[in-house]
């Protein structure tokens, strides 16, 4: 169980959770001071893009040349790994300027988080998945980046595709030289650059857009406040234990992975207070529903009520609103079911409890939660293949017939 879920933890948050953000673009006040570089320009996020890998894929895609691109990147992997042969002059240059951990990321920081993730994966891939992956359709910068893109037309594949960045980022070794999160982070930032290039081409996505380019600094920020930031409160919540060290790995860990996808550091927080209030910011207020979010939710939730859950569809729903809340379920128009609700509500934290040793005996519906996360963690498996064998690769078109 702790392998199968560890292996599929941010499944769904990586399948919605890596490209956009909010409908109308808040006003920037927070304050730079905050931030892990401690000092800022006056920028606001929204207004910054990706300056190195921007032009590098508006060429690329021009050109012709991505595929090519995508089958020299397959086989570039681990962190250590050289840069493949047969790559532009100008990405290899790039790459291997970015393929590398910040001077100020701290190995012994990101080895605890490591271990944290080993630990309480469970719980991180219920948030990730049913948390944060469905909040990010109720994020509609997001939601509509996600739908008009390549991967919306078929979001059972895009998740099987792009759960590699979760898996990645929770393994033990992720940001050593035998890991692969570094790798697959920059593979990341490409894509981000390729939607950005071509998601501005589909006349569907500009009839609803307000942006005229996506994935600004901005929107990654509001990604992360919607994974990592919602994740640690909600850990705080549901009372798992965590020491001050772990959490503050845990939030070193986001910080490192953000900065690889290309955010400036004046715009990282440095600490869970600051993350809280830029989350106040930039996330709480521009919460919402569109139709490609209500589509993309309704999509992910049947395919999860597919699965032999142990488990009844009003469970599922009921668990939505208990991780997020009764305001964004209703705006997805999920159907109350007041026993399942109680069921939730009362079996969750006796949950918790007993994996924590704070119980003696296991609570009644244990068996049931142990099944359900089971179930939920096999979902986006991709018939059993290794994340290795579902290479995130640079789109070269949007979604068909946008």
């Amino acid at each position: 169980m702790e392998d199968l879920s560890r292996r599929r933890v941010l499944t769904l948050g990586a399948a919605l959770g890596l490209a956009g953000a909010a409908s109308v673009t808040p006003a920037w006040a927070w304050a730079s001071s905050g931030s892990v570089a401690g000092t800022g320009t006056g920028t606001d996020p929204w207004s910054v893009w990706d300056d190195e890998a921007d032009p590098l894929l508006a060429a690329l895609l021009d050109n012709g040349q991505v595929p090519a691109v995508n089958a020299a990147l397959h086989s570039w992997l681990n962190n250590g790994d050289p840069l493949p042969a047969g790559l532009p002059a100008d990405l290899a240059t790039h790459l291997g300027r970015a393929n590398r951990l910040p001077s100020w990321a701290d190995p012994a920081k990101l080895r605890l988080a490591a271990d944290f993730n080993r630990r309480k994966d469970t719980y991180l891939f219920m948030l990730y998945g049913l948390g944060s992956g469905i909040m990010s359709t109720v994020i509609p910068r997001e939601a509509r980046s996600v739908y008009w893109s390549a991967g919306g037309a078929n979001m059972k594949d895009r998740a099987a595709k792009t759960f590699t960045f979760g898996y990645d980022l929770s393994e033990l070794t992720a940001f050593e030289p035998g890991g692969q999160f570094v790798v697959t982070a920059n593979k990341t930032r490409l894509v981000h650059a390729g939607v950005r290039h071509l998601l501005p081409q589909s006349a569907h996505w500009r009839a609803v857009a307000e942006e005229k380019t996506p994935i600004s600094n901005g929107d990654i920020l509001v990604t992360f406040h919607s994974l990592g930031t919602f994740v640690h409160r909600k850990l705080l919540e549901w009372q798992v234990p965590m020491t001050a060290a772990e959490e503050d790995a845990f939030l070193h860990l986001w910080q490192v992975a953000i900065h690889l996808l290309g955010v400036r550091d004046e715009f990282i927080p440095r600490s869970w207070a600051a993350a809280d209030a830029q989350s106040a910011q930039v996330l709480t207020p521009i919460l919402t529903p569109t139709t490609e979010g209500k589509e993309l939710a309704q999509e992910l939730l049947g395919l999860t009520a597919q699965l032999d859950l142990g488990v009844t569809r009003g469970f599922l729903n009921e668990f939505v609103r208990y991780v997020l809340n009764d305001r964004i379920a209703d705006w997805l128009e999920l159907p109350r079911d007041y026993l399942a609700a109680a069921a939730v509500r009362t079996g969750w934290p006796a949950y918790i409890a007993f994996r924590e040793g704070l119980l003696p005996v296991a609570p009644a519906g244990f068996y049931a939660f142990d099944q359900f996360v089971r179930a939920i963690a096999m979902l986006f498996l991709d018939n059993g293949t290794s994340p290795t064998q579902t290479p995130i690769v640079i789109p070269v078109a949007n979604r068909p017939g946008a």
